[in-house]
């Protein structure tokens, strides 16, 4: 299949997709995600694809069934006292993807960090893999690395975005501009030339924040989310992951996607 073909498994016939990223229990400790057998089956008809890691990929395969599936393809770790920051770790193909059935891949893009140009390397290296093998490549680009929520201006999103879009990606994801106007992004996407998504980041435990955060998102031009934190540490998973895809295929409003919870 052509790139586009796959990319049908993520984005619906409105040109917008709700992306669960589950993929994070090689860099964080995963409160939430102890059964992702159990995450995937409660969300499975909400949402529109999955990011897994590999051994996700293999051990839930019945459960991804139907849905659009994207491997992770690099390892990341947080900073942390004592740690030192290599930045991401490409790991994986995009023939590992086909061995699991994925239809998309995704990795990290770190601008500005200190060892970018190993990442941009890896980055290019897989998007070089994916012109011939057809599968789609997100580059979750951000500023430095993930987390950084006072690196991400409205500069600094605008330029990682185009960065990735100028190596070859064919979808990218990042952060809403940290105090952005819809304006702020509007532009952003505007020159973006690929499909952009908005991801959650660290679980915000303000339902309100989070669809007025997406609701600017898709006012802006954005194609859609990949929320995870914010649904699977969520008391009500099923019902915030609802409470996004009425925003996002809806077009509904915040308070109106707030009685849903």
């Amino acid at each position: 299949m052509s790139k586009a073909d796959n990319l049908k498994a993520f984005f619906q016939e409105d040109g917008r997709t709700v992306i669960l990223p589950i993929d994070h229990g090689t860099a964080i400790p995963v409160h939430g995600l102890e059964k992702p057998r159990d995450v995937i089956t409660s969300v499975k008809d909400v949402v529109d694809g999955f990011v897994v890691s590999l051994g996700v990929a293999l051990h839930c395969k019945s459960e991804l069934a139907g849905k659009g599936v994207c491997l992770r393809t690099d390892c990341y770790k947080p900073t942390y006292p004592g740690n030192p920051d290599n930045g991401p770790t490409r790991l994986f193909t995009c023939d590992d993807a086909q061995m699991v059935g994925a239809q998309a891949v995704m990795n990290m893009c770190y601008p500005h960090h200190s060892h970018e140009g190993q990442n941009f390397a890896d980055c290019a290296d897989l998007i070089s893999e994916s012109l011939e093998s057809q599968t789609p490549v997100i580059l979750e680009s951000l500023p430095i690395g993930i987390g950084r929520a006072d690196d991400y201006t409205v500069e600094n999103i605008g330029f990682v975005v185009r960065l990735a879009a100028e190596l070859g990606a064919d979808v990218v994801k990042t952060a809403f501009p940290t105090n952005g106007t819809v304006d702020d992004f509007k532009k952003i996407v505007d020159a973006a030339m690929v499909p952009v998504v908005v991801l959650g980041g660290a679980a915000m435990g303000d339902d309100e924040a989070l669809l007025s955060m997406v609701k600017k998102s898709i006012e802006a031009g954005a194609s859609g989310i990949a929320v995870g934190r914010n649904v699977w540490q969520h008391e009500k998973p099923a019902a915030i992951a609802r409470a996004l895809r009425a925003i996002v295929h809806g077009n509904e409003s915040v308070d109106s996607a707030l009685k849903l919870l």
